[in-house]
């Protein structure tokens, strides 16, 4: 099954009131499908900022994208989600992932548990919540039934078969969390191979997950190489042509970039991309390429 792209823009940057507002509508005006709200200390609260941008906009989605599990209490996220729901007329999607920063952990007073926990905290969050929306009695209700739609992001098998037995949607980082809490970039043979795992989680699941990508870096050029010299710090380890092929990467004209993200679709099966907000207007043109497509 062929998905229609969608795209979404990831909200790192704080702001304000009707600089706030402004850059929603900005983002709705380029086609973006989805705004998003990290979870991080420093940025914006999630919820209000996304309730903010609902009453900005019309069209687009609203997505946590993605929530730290360990900075939440389940019974205490429900009632935020439903509210959020509701107050965005059924906008909503509700981004979840274990959390790789320590520093925020410990600034929030947290214990930064080893990556084992801190998944099965996460898998603990999704049942309560999926016990809590599924009994039809928890208030303040959604207006989506029996929730939002769940995505959940993350590379390791845990993460895989939870987001394949759960999850609406599946999103990919494009890195693997490093011991020191950094992000290392996937090549395109290790994505691939993230991504087959996957498929073997979701063998028999009747309606397969969205698969979603963050693109990390956009630049539309007609010199992609030019494009790259400035990145070392995504991966100093590798050469120009090397990054040039990592996915999290689109560089080049829009035709160009176009072709990848179809590339994306059709061999590995990605339909929803995200990108961080300080490129949300370079990636404007490359929507517009694919639209209704």
């Amino acid at each position: 099954m062929t998905r229609p792209f969608r795209f979404g823009v990831n909200m790192t940057t704080p702001d304000v009131g009707d600089t706030w507002r402004a850059r929603c509508v900005r983002a709705e005006a380029l086609g973006y499908d989805v705004i998003q709200v990290p979870d991080h200390l420093g940025m914006v609260a999630p919820f209000p900022a996304l309730v903010a941008a609902a009453a900005a906009t019309e069209r687009p989605r609203l997505g946590t994208f993605v929530l730290n599990a360990a900075f939440w209490n389940p019974a205490l996220l429900a009632r935020e989600i439903a509210t959020t729901d509701a107050l965005t007329g059924g906008r909503l999607e509700v981004g979840l992932g274990t959390g790789y920063v320590r520093e925020e952990h410990e600034r929030a007073g947290l214990e930064f548990l080893p990556p084992g926990e801190r998944v099965g905290h996460l898998i603990r969050t999704v049942t309560e919540l999926d016990r809590l929306f599924g009994d039809g009695t928890e208030l303040p209700r959604p207006v989506q039934r029996p929730r939002p739609p769940l995505l959940i992001g993350g590379n390791g098998d845990r993460m895989l078969r939870l987001a394949a037995e759960r999850a609406e949607i599946a999103a990919f980082t494009g890195g693997r969390a490093t011991k020191v809490g950094s992000m290392r970039a996937l090549a395109a043979p290790e994505l691939a191979e993230r991504v087959e795992a996957y498929r073997g989680f979701e063998a028999g699941r009747a309606v397969p997950a969205e698969l979603n990508l963050l693109l990390q870096y956009v630049a539309v050029t007609p010199d992609r190489r030019a494009a790259v010299r400035d990145l070392p710090a995504i991966a100093p380890e590798l050469t120009e042509d090397e990054l040039l092929d990592l996915p999290l990467i689109a560089a080049g004209t829009v035709r160009q970039i176009a072709d990848q993200l179809r590339g994306l679709r059709e061999h590995l099966g990605f339909s929803y991309f995200s990108v961080l907000d300080p490129f949300m207007e370079a990636l404007g043109p490359v929507i517009e390429e694919l639209s209704g497509s």
